[in-house]
């Protein structure tokens, strides 16, 4: 799904992962779930485009529904995975993640069977972790498609990341902030179920408000959201 020049979304609202198209190919932000995989190729597809146009995969964190089909793109085409150090052992399935108390209340079971149904008919139960990454840390620049840079947001994970790649004026989040609670089938900016920490995960939203050149705020879960990155962090603290 094209969302602008040079920005396409691979999933939906339930769980997405992105593709930047800039000078020398492609980067892919996160992997959603393992039958994202066809999706993949269906984008590909639309933009004339093939796998070994890819360069790169950048992880925004290392939850199973953010890396999908990252091992098996990887193992296909040798290309890089790249995740934060602190989140390299979720990715690889030697840590699991431990959400604090609490951080999955108000479930409903709509929502909650919505989710689970889609994962499973995305195969997000053949999900591979990763055998090889390479680790990144807070500001790095990256030399792939569109030069995305890391922002540490430490919180739903050790190792979660924003990505800001100013090239197409996006910021893909992951899951520092949902505009889409998988559980309860909430909308608008709040904070992500599944959290480790979540007043952590609150506090450091703050490192984004000095971004300007930002219009697309893109969540791992939930519609893009289009307001002023300087309105993000109060946006999801007002809705927690």
């Amino acid at each position: 799904m094209k969302l602008a020049p040079n920005l396409h979304r691979i999933g939906n609202d339930i769980v997405a992962a992105y593709l930047v198209v800039a000078d020398g190919g492609i980067t892919v932000v996160d992997a959603g779930l393992a039958g994202h995989w066809r999706n993949l190729q269906r984008e590909l597809t639309a933009l004339d485009m093939t796998l070994e146009d890819i360069r790169g995969v950048v992880l925004t964190h290392g939850d199973s529904d953010h890396i999908g089909f990252a091992e098996r793109l990887r193992l296909q085409t040798g290309l890089p995975v790249y995740i934060h150090a602190a989140d390299a052992a979720r990715a690889q399935g030697t840590e699991r993640y431990k959400p604090a108390p609490g951080s999955a209340s108000g479930l409903r079971p709509g929502p909650a069977a919505r989710f689970l149904a889609y994962s499973m008919g995305k195969q997000g139960w053949r999900t591979k972790y990763l055998t090889d990454v390479v680790p990144v840390a807070d500001g790095d620049v990256l030399d792939l498609p569109g030069s995305p840079r890391i922002i540490g947001l430490p919180g739903h994970s050790p190792g979660s990341v924003a990505v800001h790649v100013p090239g197409v004026k996006a910021l893909f989040v992951g899951d520092a902030l949902t505009t889409r609670n998988v559980l309860t089938g909430r909308t608008g900016l709040q904070p992500s179920p599944f959290t480790d920490d979540p007043a952590q995960a609150l506090e450091t939203l703050d490192r984004l408000t000095p971004l300007t050149d930002v219009e697309w705020i893109l969540p791992g879960h939930g519609t893009p959201w289009n307001g002023p990155v300087s309105e993000l962090a109060g946006g999801v603290r007002a809705g927690a």
